[in-house]
C-alpha cells in the first residue's frame, strides 16, 4: 500500500478539484463547498486508475479544516483501520489554497511546469482530443486536469489552461449534467483506461 505523500510509481498525470474560482447558474463567480462524496469517489477513481495526486483547491477556511477533519477520519482514525483500501485512497488528497500555490505544488512533484488541460461541459477554448493526452502521458509529460465544481471553471481559470479536453457528450440530446465525480471517472477512463 502506498504511504501518504508517495505517489503510483510512473504518474505523470494529476488531478485538481476546484471549488474557487467557479461560475454559478448565472455565469457569476463564485466559490463553492467542499463534499465528501466528491472527496471520496474522487480518489477512489485516481487511486484505481494510477493517478498521482489529488488536489482539492478551497480557499476558505472552514472548508480546509472539513477536508482535514475527513481526511484525519480516513487515514489516521478509525476509518483508517476499518477500510484500509479507502485509506489508500483519500491518501492521494492534497489541499491547496489558490491556482498559484496549486501550480506550484504540481511544478515541485515534476521539476517543471506541466502542461495544464481544463474539463468543461460546453464547447470552449482550444480543444486537445484525448489522443494527444494520452501520448503526452506515455512521453512522461506532466499533466494537470483541473476539473470545476459547480457550473464549472471560471473564465480566468479556463484562460490559464494551455487547452481544454472536450466535452463529454451522452447518448441524450441537449442534457449533459453529470456530476463531476462521473466525468473524472470517464475521463480518466478515456487517458489512463485499458480496455
Amino acid at each position: 500500500m502506498k504511504g501518504r505523500g508517495e505517489r503510483p510509481a510512473g504518474s505523470a498525470l494529476d488531478v485538481a478539484l476546484v471549488h474557487c474560482p467557479v461560475c454559478n447558474k448565472a455565469g457569476e463567480t463564485i466559490g463553492s463547498a467542499v463534499t465528501n462524496l466528491d472527496l471520496h469517489d474522487i480518489a477512489r477513481a485516481c487511486r484505481t486508475f494510477g493517478v498521482g495526486t489529488f488536489y482539492v483547491l478551497t480557499p476558505f477556511a472552514d472548508q480546509q479544516e472539513l477536508v482535514r477533519e475527513i481526511l484525519a477520519h480516513w487515514l489516521h482514525g478509525h476509518g483508517a483501520i476499518a477500510n484500509p483500501d479507502r485509506k489508500e485512497a483519500l491518501s492521494l488528497i492534497r489541499l491547496c489554497s489558490d491556482l498559484p500555490a496549486l501550480y506550484q505544488a504540481v511544478r515541485e512533484v515534476h521539476g517543471r511546469r506541466p502542461t495544464i488541460l481544463a474539463t468543461s461541459a460546453g464547447h470552449q477554448g482550444e480543444y486537445w482530443s484525448y489522443d494527444r493526452a494520452t501520448a503526452s502521458l506515455a512521453a512522461r509529460e506532466p499533466l494537470l486536469l483541473l476539473f470545476g465544481t459547480a457550473w464549472g471553471l471560471a473564465p480566468e481559470v479556463m484562460a490559464e489552461a494551455d487547452g481544454v479536453l472536450p466535452p463529454i457528450q451522452g447518448g441524450n440530446g441537449s442534457y449533459n449534467h453529470l456530476s463531476v465525480r462521473s466525468a473524472v471517472s470517464i475521463i480518466l477512463d478515456r487517458l489512463l483506461g485499458r480496455g
